[in-house]
């Protein structure tokens, strides 16, 4: 894990988050260079400063891409737009969820993500799934080399606790799926991105009542193969995956990149000062994403956002992965899901190790050799290839 900050590790978190989604080390380091006090100063008033940082250099980005486009040269102005998004997400990410201005960053975040991605020509696509007289919006990305008519192999893929669905885009997994022959659907459930922050859906335990609708609407999609959707989940999404892959009988594979068995017994560890928290103003986080009042509501709906007695419904393929050296979610929790997976007809324990890298939470601190384990196994599983 790459510590910027010796003594903060929801910063340096960030950072590593940064990295896996493109950022650049010397501009890391004029957004940081400044930043070593307020790194140790409260949440609050270290956010605030964590935020001006990274917006300046959205900001000059921004700048930059403008004179781009100006001279016709988009696909410089697109990548630099797209990484002010980037830097954007990292930024609001770390804000208390009603800090002054944070909704108008998000917005913004998501302006620039698209309009780096038009001037690139990139194939990734926004889409609306009807929900609860509302939608979920995600993002889909189709296979490479998709000819007219075919329907390719696709994995849902699920945001954890405080990522977007841009973040799981911009790390990577989607082009390593798409080369691969595999499409991604990138979905900001209820409790993440745009469902939370523009349209108040919170997060709820029993996953498959969105998660169904997500299948509805993708067996009607003419690019999709119906019998080959396979489900993954990163950080809380460890949670999710499982659940929707259990209930969800349509689902064809899952994949936990981080396990999070029992998701209960981490928040009463974190009462007591264990483990380490992924977000500043963490108790007031989780209490918006959840819809909870306080702190003994949050605790409540927390006793049901756990997996004994649902992972041994799962008959399909799944993939449970986590990092040797994960300071937030212990590792016997992915001992615990992979050994009650006794109905999957093919289930596969894969912990990173200093050797492969990834060894932290949901591998944040080096996706790339992680994640293309998991695409390799999804193509295999779905029928997808691992080769040209």
């Amino acid at each position: 894990m790459f510590k910027y900050f010796p003594t903060n590790y929801v910063w340096n978190l960030s950072v590593n988050l940064a990295i896996e989604m493109g950022a650049r080390m010397g501009e890391i380091e004029t957004m940081c260079g400044p930043l070593q006090e307020a790194a140790k100063a409260p949440d609050a008033a270290g956010t605030q400063a964590f935020r001006e940082t990274w917006v300046s250099m959205a900001d000059r980005l921004c700048e930059l891409a403008a004179e781009d486009e100006a001279k016709g040269r988009l696909f410089s102005a697109g990548e630099k737009y797209r990484r002010a998004s980037a830097y954007l997400i990292t930024a609001e990410r770390l804000q208390a969820h009603d800090a002054p201005g944070r909704l108008a960053l998000y917005r913004r975040e998501l302006a620039l993500f698209h309009k780096g991605a038009s001037l690139m020509r990139d194939r990734v696509q926004r889409v609306e799934i009807p929900y609860e007289g509302s939608h979920i919006s995600a993002l889909y990305f189709p296979a490479e080399g998709l000819r007219p008519g075919e329907r390719a192999p696709l994995l849902v893929q699920l945001n954890g606790l405080d990522s977007t669905k841009e973040m799981k885009y911009l790390v990577g997994l989607p082009a390593w799926l798409s080369k691969r022959g595999v499409s991604s659907l990138m979905v900001d459930q209820p409790g993440t991105g745009e469902a939370l922050r523009l349209q108040g859906l919170t997060a709820r335990y029993d996953a498959e009542h969105w998660a169904s609708r997500v299948v509805d609407w993708l067996e009607q999609h003419p690019q999709v193969d119906p019998k080959r959707i396979g489900c993954e989940g990163v950080s809380l999404g460890g949670y999710y995956c499982p659940r929707v892959v259990a209930m969800e009988p349509r689902f064809a594979c899952g994949v936990a990149w981080g396990a999070n068995h029992d998701w209960r017994d981490v928040q009463k560890r974190r009462l007591e000062k264990e483990g380490d928290f992924p977000v500043p103003h963490y108790w007031a986080h989780v209490c918006w994403v959840w819809g909870a009042k306080d702190i003994d509501d949050f605790m409540r709906i927390a006793e049901d956002v756990h997996l004994d007695g649902v992972v041994e419904k799962i008959k399909v393929p799944f993939l449970v992965t986590h990092g040797e050296r994960d300071s937030q979610i212990p590792l016997k929790w992915a001992h615990r899901t992979y050994e009650q997976l006794v109905n999957s007809p093919k289930r596969e324990l894969k912990i990173f190790t200093d050797r492969e890298g990834g060894v932290q939470h949901a591998s944040f601190d080096n996706s790339i050799n992680a994640g293309h384990y998991i695409a390799d196994w999804v193509a295999q599983t779905l029928g997808g290839r691992a080769a040209a």
